[in-house]
């Protein structure tokens, strides 16, 4: 009993499907286990022998003079066989040498972004023909790594060279000139490590850094829109600003959500400003409070309220002071026109309570500045302060300087800067400066 044509041509099918498999697994069997090769071998020599049936099938039916049903079912193995020969693609080639890599850092991923940022001016001083006309008067190094995916390090290390500072008052009751603070030679700006992933919205840095008392506080000296801090920071806390060794923990509030965004900070470090706690070791507290609203597609609000607190002491006396601290700051810059259009306005308050002199008990000042984007390389700027001298209350001192600022690139800025410093004894002092800020890396004319 001999099977039907299409019975026999299912059973072809099936057998030239089986036979296509049987073709593809030579490649895949280099890359199974010994036990899977084993089995595989036989499953190959089972399809061998089926394919050897069938042809021998065909053999018989041709022997019969069944020629027409052989040929039909030669015809349909051979179709079958090129449909799926074409579907498979080209034979694979020999496998690719796999090439094996480790996961460790490389060298030179290890090293920490490098920078250097420059600070020269020249100045004219009519009052003072025979006084120097040119300071480098600073040179930083900042290094700036991310240790791991949770910490991350910065040092800042700085040269600064004594001339050219705007002076509140000429004279402090401890000696010297108030507002001044900084010597010659290298020094370590800051340096400190910080988590910022920590759960809860917190962020721990450890070291010496700037502190928070608003935002001015913590730019560094050559990423000021004018040539130096406000007159109330000079006079209270000197040019160097609040700079100490210690712990800062912040925190980012989860509320507000898209109407705003508030900040608190707490930092608890060692009394090294000596204009503000003189020879004190009694470590100080600072407290912060921030907040932050867009207002518009081009308008931004930032608001903040600090507070310091702290014991100084000297040879003669020792007495509790607290910094009470308010900035804000509004910035309008249109998303389309950012870059050749802007307005940023920036002032302040400070409170100086805890004064060495008698009848007095607090000192105060106030700073404002702003600056107009003429077009993408020109700014045009000016700044009006004033203050109390901590160390006589009735003196007084404010200051008015307009500015010009061309930014050749985001590396090199040139800025022109007429300064009128005025006292309370009808003292006024002017002279014009043009200054040079340049930087290499990519710690830039950051503020931050």
């Amino acid at each position: 009993m001999y099977p039907s044509a299409r019975s026999f041509r299912t059973f072809l099918a099936r057998a030239v499907v089986l036979s296509v498999v049987a073709a593809s697994w030579p490649a895949a069997l280099a890359a199974q286990q010994p036990l899977a090769q084993d089995s595989l071998r036989l499953e190959l020599r089972r399809l061998a022998a089926l394919v050897d049936s069938l042809r021998a099938e065909v053999n018989r039916l041709r022997s019969q003079g069944r020629t027409e049903e052989a040929q039909d079912a030669v015809a349909q193995l051979r179709a079958a066989a090129e449909a799926a020969a074409a579907a498979a693609g080209p034979p694979p080639g020999p496998p690719a040498a796999q090439e094996f890599s480790g996961r460790e850092r490389s060298l030179q991923a290890l090293n920490p972004e490098l920078s250097v940022s420059a600070d020269v001016f020249a100045h004219l001083d009519p009052d003072d023909a025979g006084a120097e006309n040119f300071f480098a008067r600073e040179f930083e190094i900042s290094l700036v790594s991310n240790l791991d995916p949770f910490s991350r390090a910065k040092v800042f290390i700085g040269r600064h060279v004594e001339g050219g500072e705007i002076v509140p008052f000429e004279a402090a009751a401890g000696g010297g000139e108030a507002g001044g603070g900084h010597g010659e030679g290298f020094a370590v700006e800051e340096g400190y490590v910080e988590w910022v992933g920590l759960p809860a919205g917190l962020g721990l840095k450890l070291g010496r850094f700037h502190q928070q008392l608003g935002q001015i506080n913590r730019w560094h000296p050559h990423a000021f829109p004018f040539q130096s801090r406000p007159l109330p920071h000079l006079a209270f806390l000197g040019e160097e600003g609040l700079g100490q060794t210690g712990a800062s923990l912040r925190w980012l509030a989860p509320v507000g959500g898209g109407a705003g965004t508030y900040e608190a900070t707490l930092e608890v470090t060692r009394s090294e400003n000596e204009v503000l706690f003189g020879e004190a070791t009694r470590p100080s507290v600072l407290g912060h409070l921030n907040g932050f609203w867009q207002l518009s597609r081009s308008t931004d609000l930032d608001l903040g309220l600090s507070w310091v607190g702290g014991r100084y002491r000297s040879p003669e006396r020792t007495v509790d002071r607290n910094v009470y601290s308010a900035e804000g700051s509004l910035t309008w810059r249109p998303p389309e026109r950012a870059k050749y259009r802007g307005l940023n306005l920036r002032g302040g308050v400070l409170v100086l309570d805890g004064l060495l002199t008698e009848g007095a008990s607090r000192a105060l000042g106030f700073w404002s500045w702003g600056e107009l984007r003429l077009s993408q390389a020109w700014l045009a700027g000016a700044r009006y302060e004033w203050t109390e001298n901590p160390d006589a209350p009735e003196e007084s001192a404010w200051l008015v300087s307009p500015t010009l600022t061309w930014w050749q690139s985001e590396f090199v800025r040139v800025r022109g800067e007429y300064d009128l410093l005025g006292r309370s004894e009808d003292v006024r002092h002017g002279r014009f400066l043009l200054q040079v800020t340049f930087a290499m890396g990519p710690h830039k004319h950051e503020t931050y």
